[in-house]
């Protein structure tokens, strides 16, 4: 079965749950109305060219729909771009809401868990697993949708305007892949479905999320239709070492707590929100994304329970640096204070 197939029973069934979508129909329409102006076009070009006025060549090639759509082409650029645009950022908006809301409640102890079960918003263990699987294939598929309308958009049109789309996605992160909460609700599913429960999801749309060490390095997958698969590479770029304490970047980058302390220039005490905004990320060399890093809590306790030994070898080293780092920290400020 085609992805548009699927993708046509998927909203289905989510449109009942009143969540944003990306509507690949009506932008499918979209690029069927162009096409059909190009060849419009394309045919007074021919008749322009068997035997017609100067006056009308030039009419003709004012209003002809370039193949590589350069800008002019209104269909395009004034419809489907931004149609696409608000609807990808709808969607981003409510998958991060609630993959914050959902995960909140599952972290949630002591008296924060005491509200949640007095006002009757804990759920069951199922429960928690069924929303989670749900979000991520909601994330996903929508996910594939944008690439595959874009892949549609650069063949038509023999351009590279989707691709740069893309990139103006990441850039707006409206690019429901780099989202901190995708892969903790990867890690989400995968610490809780432990526990026997029914999880079958409809329309078998979900496969599986695993954790995998393929010579050491750790691989969080996700598979859906049992062909489509999203794979978060869980290696540190700065120490090459499996992420401890990860933290996710706002351009959705993951590292060790420590090695972007580092990266960022500024101390484990004052944290990454001190950072400066010229600080660019190690990988990909954006500036600003310290700001607002999303720590990954469920990431840590997979990894935690996926390879204690060396868990404990990073926690102990981690530890020592710390408290080196605090000690400095304090003595620097009591020599301020006495002006030393």
């Amino acid at each position: 079965m085609k992805f548009t197939k699927k993708y046509e029973q998927y909203l289905r069934g989510e449109r009942e749950k009143g969540l944003p979508l990306v509507g690949l129909k009506k932008l499918k329409k979209l690029l069927k109305a162009c096409r059909r102006e190009m060849e419009r076009q394309e045919r007074i070009h021919e008749h322009v060219e068997i035997g017609e006025t100067s006056a009308s060549i030039a009419n003709a090639e004012s209003n002809k729909c370039d193949n590589h759509c350069d800008g002019s082409c209104p269909v395009c650029d004034g419809t489907f771009f931004p149609s696409l645009l608000e609807e990808m950022s709808a969607v981003v908006d409510c998958f991060n809401e609630r993959a914050k809301k959902l995960l909140e409640m599952h972290l949630a102890s002591g008296f924060k868990k005491y509200l949640l079960w007095v006002f009757g918003k804990s759920s069951s263990h199922s429960i928690l697993i069924q929303e989670g699987k749900d979000l991520v294939t909601y994330a996903i598929i929508n996910s594939i949708a944008m690439r595959k309308i874009l892949k549609k958009y650069d063949k038509l049109h023999h351009s590279t305007q989707g691709q740069a789309f893309k990139a103006k996605a990441q850039n707006l992160h409206i690019e429901i892949l780099q989202s901190p909460w995708l892969c903790e609700l990867m890690a989400f599913y995968i610490n809780l479905r432990k526990s026997k429960v029914d999880n079958k999801a409809p329309l078998e749309l979900f496969g599986d999320c695993s954790l995998t060490f393929d010579d050491d390095k750790p691989t969080l997958s996700c598979y859906l239709f049992e062909s489509m698969r999203v794979d978060i590479d869980l290696t540190c770029s700065i120490c090459l070492e499996t992420v401890f304490d990860a933290v996710s970047l706002n351009c959705g980058h993951i590292f060790c707590y420590m090695c972007c302390c580092k990266a960022a220039s500024v101390t484990i005490i004052n944290g990454l929100d001190v950072a400066s905004l010229d600080k660019k990320c190690p990988l990909c060399r954006r500036e600003g994304v310290y700001s607002g890093a999303v720590h990954l809590e469920e990431l840590n306790v997979l990894l935690s329970e996926s390879c204690p030994e060396e868990w404990e070898k990073r926690r102990q080293f981690e530890r020592r640096e710390r408290i080196r780092q605090a000690k400095e920290h304090w003595d620097f400020q009591c020599r301020a204070f006495v002006g030393i």
